[in-house]
């Protein structure tokens, strides 16, 4: 014999029980809500980027009358319309399919050891244009290189130098660091300290070398180690000028 609880008003009777059959017939009605469709989900992609039907529909490439029977639920698009659908109106090709996840995308979070670059800190890369002359020696000391003889131009970032210049590498005495055709960018108004890599010209003949300064000589060390190292008088040099940058041949 089944009771029927009642909720008596003076005394509170019956309330707990009356409390939690709400709940469950809340819950009942929520699991069986129906879920929107897929057509249902292309309209409200579409209405939020206040898009017509004529409008999308040329956008991902249908005719209108399909997309029509889309958003009624006489038929399904396919995932390329899917995700052309969800290009169009910015939102989340998973969304758009099942209906969960969010609608829209949503910045990745940043790493905890990434950090912003503060805007101050920012600044434009200014492009140079560096004429490429004649070949320096990467081997024992040669003739000079022509700076009146342009061969072509090479671009740069950041060169302040208004007299810099590139120069074609040939020989090996550099390897493996600075390579037969790799290219240099030297810039005359550097100031050189021991350990730069220099162009040198001695007695009127050039060189590239890493350079090391002792009393009246500067010695002229290569990286290879099957060149030797020259040492040469600081009076028979004419210059030594810094290489900046090394642009690599592929």
């Amino acid at each position: 014999m089944r009771r029927l609880l009642r909720f008596n008003e003076k005394t509170g009777a019956g309330k707990a029980p009356l409390v939690v059959l709400e709940r469950h017939i809340t819950q009942w009605k929520e699991k069986t809500t129906v879920k929107s469709t897929i057509g249902d989900r292309v309209r409200e992609a579409r209405e939020n980027k206040e898009l017509d039907q004529a409008t999308l529909a040329e956008k991902i490439g249908v005719v209108t009358r399909t997309l029509q029977r889309w958003e009624k639920g006489d038929q399904i698009p396919d995932g390329i319309s899917i995700t052309k659908i969800a290009k169009a109106t910015n939102v989340q090709p998973t969304w758009l399919l099942t209906g969960e996840g969010e609608m829209y995308p949503t910045s990745p979070a940043r790493p905890e050891n990434v950090y912003p670059l503060p805007m101050a800190n920012r600044k434009r890369t200014r492009l140079v244009e560096l004429p490429l002359i004649s070949a320096v020696p990467a081997g024992k000391v040669a003739t000079m290189f022509h700076p009146d003889y342009v061969d072509n131009y090479v671009t740069v970032d950041d060169i302040k130098d208004p007299q810099a210049f590139a120069l074609k590498v040939k020989g090996n005495s550099m390897a493996p660091r600075i390579e037969d055709g790799d290219i240099v960018v030297v810039s005359p108004q550097q100031e050189v300290r021991n350990g730069d890599v220099c162009v040198v010209r001695v007695d009127g003949e050039d060189t590239l070398k890493k350079v090391k300064f002792e009393g009246n000589y500067i010695h002229l060390i290569p990286f290879n180690p099957e060149f030797e190292p020259v040492t040469v008088k600081r009076k028979d040099v004419n210059f030594v000028w810094k290489v900046v940058k090394l642009i690599k041949e592929l």
